[in-house]
């Protein structure tokens, strides 16, 4: 069973095929960095206008690196939502079309459930390993989304694989301002070192002191489940106000290599307190809610630094933690395409008037005692 997924609920244009929703056929992802960076995020009108130009191409690429026809595909799965609503509807439409004109069925996905699957896409693609021979060894999990635009935390009994098996994801918490990645890009911002920020404070933050700079955890009593990065954000801010105005002001440095020590302590400091708000909330989660494995994905979850914190964190409770390849920890469609597979099963159409939805739910919150 072949499956074309596509993905376009920010500024990545993907398309990928999937063979039996598990084996990657092709995995096409067309960035938009290069029309972002210069305004040091996202801006929606050009991401939808760079989607139009990009998404036929994409499409063509991702069927003719897996080698077919269109009118090989038995469905098409697309991302609805929730994400740009510009972005979106390019995507939608162009799965609409090409399902109308092939006769094909569509399924409906949400964007976050396609990073929850970015996990045992993984592990299939790794048929040795034990744990992607039975993936209900590995559940109950704690599903931890943390990107640029989410922050979420799911607890999830059953992902719906089999014919009579429902998908249950519980949203435990969730970011209540920004997202971890969306702090990481404006701290990168803030401190002058371009978009997008993850990648390039992950770099700094190995030549600097992670405890240079105390920062906040932010204490959250009602919903102690959810994040907050926007006090460790505004943080950094009145710390490069008094004490790095002169470097941030003159910055005469050129390169990374360049760039100053107490620019680079400050980018460690960041990147450790960030990480410790991630695991000390999923710490808390695993006593409430006894897990067999913790999942992350998400951007956010290619940050070396996070791995290595969280296998060590929950190494001594004998608990695994399974991340995505980097490939599939991003924007891509490969994903869309494995959560969309067990919805053609079990012939979970979407009709072709479908539509956007930029604030798409895929659970309700549920805090412990509610």
């Amino acid at each position: 069973m072949l499956t074309l997924g596509i993905e376009s609920s920010c500024d990545e244009t993907a398309a990928s095929v999937l063979e039996n929703g598990r084996r990657i056929l092709s995995n096409v992802v067309a960035s938009q960095e290069d029309v972002h960076k210069r305004y040091g995020g996202v801006v929606p009108e050009l991401a939808s206008r760079r989607h139009l130009e990009n998404i036929s191409p994409v499409v063509k690429a991702a069927l003719g690196n897996a080698g077919i026809q269109p009118r090989e595909l038995d469905g098409v799965a697309v991302t609805q939502g929730p994400g740009l609503v510009g972005s979106l509807l390019v995507g939608i439409n162009y799965a609409k079309a090409l399902c109308f004109s092939l006769n094909l069925p569509l399924v409906d996905v949400h964007h976050l459930e396609g990073h929850i699957f970015s996990v045992p896409l993984t592990l299939w693609q790794e048929p040795r390993q034990a744990e992607a021979a039975d993936l209900k060894g590995l559940l109950p999990a704690l599903a931890l989304v943390v990107s640029g635009g989410h922050t979420s935390l799911f607890w999830i009994e059953g992902l719906g694989l089999g014919v009579q098996e429902e998908a249950s994801y519980r949203l435990l918490g969730r970011t209540r301002d920004d997202a971890a990645g969306e702090a990481f890009d404006k701290v990168a911002k803030l401190l002058g070192l371009g978009y997008p920020g993850g990648a390039v404070i992950e770099r700094l933050a190995r030549r600097g002191d992670p405890h240079a700079v105390k920062l906040p955890i932010p204490r959250i009593d009602n919903g102690k489940l959810d994040f907050s990065f926007s006090g460790i954000k505004t943080a950094v801010l009145r710390y490069t106000q008094k004490h790095l105005s002169r470097e941030l002001a003159v910055r005469n440095w050129v390169g990374e290599e360049a760039v100053p020590r107490s620019v680079l302590d400050l980018a460690a400091s960041f990147q450790h307190t960030a990480i410790k708000i991630l695991g000390k909330t999923l710490l808390e989660a695993s006593r409430d809610y006894p897990p067999r494995s913790i999942m992350v994905s998400g951007g956010v979850a290619c940050n070396r630094a996070l791995r290595q914190h969280l296998q060590e964190l929950f190494a001594e409770r004998r608990l695994p933690v399974f991340f995505p390849t980097p490939i599939l920890s991003t924007d891509n469609a490969a994903m869309i395409a494995a959560a969309g597979h067990p919805k053609l099963l079990k012939q979970q159409f979407a009709d072709l008037s479908i539509n956007a939805d930029a604030r798409l739910k895929l659970a309700r919150i549920s805090h412990q005692g509610a």
